[in-house]
């Protein structure tokens, strides 16, 4: 009798769930992947798998899907900051005592010369920021709301779609995803007269511009801590992922 094909699923939303999805394609070309997407950004990036759009309904719905779906391994390659979605992840996967791989890039850390002040959360962020600052957001239109009753501060958001939400009248959006040099960030960041910078600790090289040119320019930067997160198989990047998932698919024979 022949054996059911391996299924993995793949649960996208970052540049790496991007990177894992082709590389997977061509390392596994008879693993069934699907990619799913939590449904935040409209325009969704062509991974070369099958996808699905939106939630699953919390753990029991996750579940569901992955023994109705016959999935064998679960492939967490989301945001650091959804922590929602990594604990379904862990918690369904034990339930069914799947096998779970995190991707989680590795944390920023400060540098000589960075001026950070650590904080636990977003609403903690808004609170450090001194009145009449003039601040860039780099938070996501999400979590914008946060942000807005204060307006004493005047605030430059970037973000890839527009917040659902009004700005205040006298902030400014800047729609578009984050450039890779430095020197852009510190273009930017002159012009509209920058004095701080709050950031989620989201790690990577894609958005660390801006971390980049708060140092040079001497700017202090309210970094937001990652959440914690139930503890599972960690891969720290594309190719450490690759390598363990090999190794799960190939005890499956």
């Amino acid at each position: 009798m022949t054996e059911p094909a391996d299924h993995i699923l793949l649960l996208a939303g970052t540049r790496e769930a991007r990177l894992l999805a082709k590389k997977l394609v061509e390392t596994f070309p008879d693993v069934r992947i699907t990619a799913s997407f939590a449904g935040a950004v409209d325009n969704l990036p062509d991974l070369g798998v099958p996808t699905r759009v939106g939630g699953f309904g919390g753990v029991a719905g996750l579940t569901d899907y992955l023994v109705n779906e016959k999935v064998t391994l679960l492939v967490d390659a989301t945001h650091p900051f959804a922590a929602q979605m990594s604990g379904n992840a862990v918690f369904a996967a034990r339930s069914l005592n799947l096998p779970l791989i995190r991707l989680e890039r590795p944390a920023w850390t400060p540098e000589s010369g960075d001026l950070w002040q650590s904080v636990v959360s977003l609403g903690e962020a808004a609170d450090a920021l001194p009145a009449q600052a003039r601040a860039f957001l780099a938070i996501g239109r999400k979590d914008l709301h946060r942000f807005t009753h204060r307006t004493d501060i005047f605030a430059l958001a970037r973000m890839i779609e527009p917040p659902e939400l009004p700005l205040p009248g006298h902030w400014q959006l800047v729609l578009g995803r984050p450039p890779l040099s430095a020197s852009e960030e510190i273009a930017l960041f002159r012009k509209h007269r920058i004095t701080h910078v709050v950031a989620k600790n989201s790690g990577g090289r894609r958005s660390h511009a801006k971390i980049e040119a708060a140092r040079q320019l001497g700017l202090p930067v309210i970094m937001v801590d990652r959440p914690k997160l139930a503890e599972t198989e960690l891969a720290t990047s594309v190719e450490d992922a690759l390598r363990k998932i090999n190794l799960e698919i190939v005890s499956d024979f």
